[in-house]
């Protein structure tokens, strides 16, 4: 499943294709959507905003699309008038004059008012988002010290969305093994310099995903590309200690490490 980062960047190419540029078609696959669909000609996409995996794209009415992938669904952009031959099944099309987004295979996807907004019950459950830059290290620390937080393993906190939204697997294994703890600690175990190392983890990596994930480092002097230290790299000598990356399962998912290293 993609995690925060992916969604971001999705969320980028949706915006970069159709904000603010007449809606010239809206079509939705639910009937409970499609009344919306003839107010929404004429205005423009705002914006695209992530909660962690959900998407909300806002309208310049004041509406706003909310859309999570859950497992399968997937957004595409195209230009104006095409279709991509493919077996998925087509839930919503916002189309401007140049280009289409379409998305695919969700099931979870509501037409919110700024009020439903404010208490829907994914995005109440949710926490900062990790890629918000007004969250700071200092106030990821309060929530790891929180007494909802403190004493939970980082084997299920860091997958929990209420914790911090758009964390998932592989951010999970590579923040620990950055930090050299284990999926079993907890922060009430850590010392001051753990949690402060951990605060940052937390932030920087998924930003560094995000930021440069899938590109190539043509000039070391604009600092180093995210890579897996850990992830899907069990039998592989890890880069830092010379010890074997292992994998076993923590939360019910696969779980990367360097026993030689983090502990």
């Amino acid at each position: 499943m993609p995690e925060g980062p992916e969604i971001r960047r999705a969320a980028d190419s949706l915006e970069k294709a159709i904000q603010d540029k007449p809606l010239t078609e809206v079509w939705f696959a639910y009937p409970e959507l499609s009344s919306y669909a003839p107010d929404l000609i004429g205005q423009h996409v705002t914006h695209v905003e992530t909660r962690g995996k959900a998407l909300l794209t806002h309208f310049s009415g004041g509406l706003t699309l909310y859309s999570h992938n859950q497992l399968y669904g997937v957004w595409r952009v195209v230009n104006a008038g095409e279709m991509p031959d493919t077996t998925r099944v087509l839930r919503v099309k916002l189309q401007t004059a140049d280009k289409a987004i379409l998305l695919y295979s969700a099931s979870d996807i509501e037409m919110l008012t700024p009020e439903q907004v404010k208490t829907h019950p994914f995005l109440l459950r949710v926490g900062p988002d990790v890629l918000d830059r007004a969250l700071t290290p200092e106030a990821v620390k309060a929530r790891l010290l929180s007494a909802k937080f403190r004493n939970r393993q980082f084997s299920g906190l860091l997958l929990d969305q209420a914790f911090l939204a758009g964390l998932g697997n592989y951010l999970r294994v590579e923040i620990l093994w950055q930090v050299r703890l284990t999926g079993n600690h907890k922060a009430s175990q850590l010392d001051e310099q753990q949690l402060e190392a951990l605060s940052h983890a937390l932030l920087d990596i998924p930003r560094l995903s995000y930021n440069t994930r899938g590109q190539v480092d043509d000039n070391k002097h604009h600092g180093a590309l995210f890579s897996f230290k850990v992830f899907h790299r069990d039998g592989e000598a890890c880069e830092r200690c010379g010890g074997i990356i292992e994998k076993t399962m923590l939360s019910s998912r696969p779980f990367y490490w360097c026993p030689g290293c983090q502990h």
